[in-house]
């Protein structure tokens, strides 16, 4: 029989609907339970595309005994990562305190308070190189919690104490004058001058770091090589676009195969960003594809973003990391054969370095053999120095074969949930492509965007959900909702000059500051007051994966302040990053995000309205696009728009340069305004 998991709207609380283990989700009700029953909590946290989540429950949630020691001994409770960051960041804090280390799939004992007294990550199911069984881990809790409760109890209340006080932001301190150099520099030393990225395997991409430097001269060789390397590895799809989460290797080479939402959307903006500055058509090709993947595979026909896709395979024989996108040297030639291309194949295996050899095998599916992940180790002007001009063409044929053959095969499971701070990112990717690359069509896939979320996502007082599923918006909007999703906003303003979308972000800009602001602490906090009560409420500004809660907020604060004349704006952004200085000073490479505001905020003021029709401003817009200007706030809008920016300016198709409050001499002519701009570029 199906457990209480059924019920629910998440893909990965869903995924364990048919468990023999007695499941509840994250509720009042089953800590009820576990003090009517007194009996510890069994807190399991993971998401639906995570690999050893998927084996952590083949391997104990699926196994009769073990459920049935777990019913017996605990209130179990699983809750989805993606669909409850709030819970998931407070009992993640628990287990890297405890253990070091943190990640998914995370195991966490709690009393029936929901303080949490013991904590783990991924259990096997036989002991094994220094990590106890599951088994082994719930007799020993079980056993303490019957006869060394005080002891538990104890390490719950010294553990919670800490976790609480950990939460709490320190004394703040102004930003030294010298503070992004030093940022700089700090990255410089824990950077890979040979393979890119920083610090060593796993490499993760580290999106919000690489935009960072990219604003900082001294900094952008780091970006730029990263993004290459990046590139030319496994952790790229090489056939289908878009990046897998992460690479196992330092190389680049050998990825964790999920694909996520935040990933690509944050890195696309990256890629723009590289090609504004350099001119470099493979950055522009790069974000295309990566668009292209976004919205052939992650968006829905509402226009909402899907969440991830799986890193596994489903097969008769269980998950399989990879399957879909690795090739052995036989499969390549069976399919180039097939469509007359049997003479290009000696040159597809070089490019795509492929061997009978491999440079991939799934531990846990060890039948499959040794397939290869595609990268591109040969530098494509040595292979046309070798076989002729006409290798790209062949190559990108045989790419176009191979590609529509991979998408016969089983795919992996997509997560269709809609998560708004994640649409968030996605939405800005879309509406700086509308931008930057020009074409009406990305402008469409954002704007459908926003109207879905406004729909589905908004409530009628202003604020948001966090998550649509299946038709229903659920779970209060945190922080990173309304932050990220503002940034967007913001984006999509500056693509199409649609001046609602722009007071749709000061909107949650308000909601921002009337529901997660605190003068006294001086930072944001990722739940409002409308949320359920944790042990903690975080205050977020390392970024995880996606920029952090109070970075998206303290950069929508300084894009309120640039385009309204919000000075309480400036001055809470202010606040935010003195009170995090020290932080970013002493791990520059955790705090992209707050590093982007903290240049953000020390740039000069610089606006740039261009008014007039969408037909009168496009040329403008136009010799805009391939300058990098990431803190101007550009103000495109008909005549008569109620910005300060645009304020007793007549439209007509003329632009209005502005630095320190000081505005050069309207101008007509794109050249004019492309000098213009270069002069504001950060050099």
């Amino acid at each position: 029989m199906p457990n209480r998991l059924a019920a629910e709207s998440s893909p990965y609380l869903l995924q364990h609907a048919d468990n023999p283990v007695d499941w509840w989700p994250w509720s009042p009700d089953a800590f009820a339970e576990a003090r009517r029953r007194d009996v510890p909590v069994l807190l399991s946290v993971g998401y639906s595309t995570c690999h050893w989540c998927h084996v952590m429950a083949h391997e104990s949630f699926e196994d009769g005994p073990t459920a049935q020691f777990m019913n017996q001994h605990f209130v179990n409770v699983k809750v989805d990562r993606e669909e409850r960051p709030d819970v998931d960041a407070v009992y993640m804090a628990a287990t890297q305190a405890l253990t070091g280390q943190g990640g998914w799939p995370m195991t966490v004992f709690l009393t029936p308070d929901a303080e949490p007294f013991y904590a783990g990550t991924y259990f096997p199911p036989r002991e094994g190189m220094g990590t106890p069984s599951f088994m082994r881990v719930l007799s020993s809790i079980s056993n303490t919690w019957q006869t060394g409760r005080e002891q538990a109890l104890g390490n719950a209340q010294a553990l919670t104490e800490h976790i609480r006080e950990a939460s709490q932001p320190r004394a703040s301190r102004a930003l030294p004058a010298e503070a992004l150099n030093r940022a700089v520099q700090h990255l410089w030393q824990v950077y890979d001058d040979q393979l890119g990225g920083f610090g060593r395997a796993p490499k993760f991409p580290a999106p919000t770091t690489l935009d960072f430097l990219l604003t900082q001269p001294d900094g952008r060789d780091m970006a730029l090589h990263t993004l290459g390397k990046m590139a030319a590895g496994g952790i790229y799809d090489q056939l289908g676009g878009g990046f897998h989460r992460y690479s196992v290797d330092a190389q680049w080479l050998v990825p964790h195969f999920e694909k996520m939402l935040y990933d690509n959307a944050q890195l696309v903006r990256v890629l723009l960003h590289a090609y504004q500055l350099t001119g470099n058509a493979e950055y522009a090709e790069l974000a295309r594809a990566t668009l292209a993947y976004l919205e052939r595979e992650m968006l829905s026909p509402d226009g909402g973003f899907y969440s991830a896709q799986d890193a596994d395979t489903h097969t008769e024989h269980g998950g399989v990391e990879g399957l879909t996108f690795t090739w052995t040297p036989a499969e390549i030639l069976a399919v180039l054969a097939g469509a007359g291309l049997e003479a290009d194949t000696d040159l597809v295996l070089r490019y795509f370095g492929v061997t009978d050899e491999g440079n991939f095998l799934d531990p846990h599916q060890p039948e499959y053999g040794k397939r290869n992940v595609l990268h591109t180790p040969t530098p494509l002007n040595v292979l046309k120095r070798d076989l002729g001009d006409d290798v790209p063409e062949r190559l990108e044929r045989a790419r176009a074969i191979l590609f529509a053959a991979r998408q016969q095969r089983p795919q992996p499971g997509t997560d269709d949930k809609v998560l708004t701070s994640w649409n968030g990112l996605a939405l800005a990717a879309f509406a700086d492509a509308a931008r930057i690359l020009g074409g009406a069509h990305y402008l469409d896939v954002a704007r459908r965007n926003a109207d879905f979320v406004r729909r589905e996502l908004r409530l009628p007082d202003g604020t948001m959900r966090h998550t649509f599923k299946g038709g229903q918006a659920r779970v209060t909007g945190l922080l990173e909702d309304h932050a990220i999703y503002g940034l967007g906003l913001v984006a999509l303003y500056q693509a199409g000059g649609d001046l609602e979308h722009l007071h749709w972000a000061r909107e949650l800009w308000e909601a921002v500051r009337r529901d997660f602001w605190d003068e006294t602490a001086g930072v944001f906090y990722s739940s409002g007051g409308q949320a359920e009560t944790l042990l903690t409420r975080q205050a977020q500004a390392f970024d995880s994966a996606v920029i952090s809660d109070n970075a998206a907020a303290t950069l929508l604060a300084l894009w309120v302040s640039r385009y309204f004349a919000d000075e309480q704006a400036e001055t809470i952004a202010r606040r935010v990053i003195d009170t995090f200085s020290g932080d970013m000073l002493a791990a520059a490479g955790g705090f992209g995000g707050m590093w982007q505001a903290a240049a953000f905020l020390l740039a000069p003021h610089t606006e740039i309205a261009i008014i007039g029709t969408p037909a009168e401003r496009e040329p403008l817009e136009r010799a805009l696009a391939g300058h990098f200007l990431p803190f101007t706030a550009l103000a495109p809008a008909p005549e008569g728009g109620d910005l300060p920016v645009l304020e007793g300016r007549p439209g007509g198709g003329q632009a209005y340069v502005c630095v320190n409050r000081a505005c050069q001499l309207p101008t007509r002519d794109p050249a004019a305004l492309a000098g213009q701009a270069a002069a504001l570029e950060l050099r």
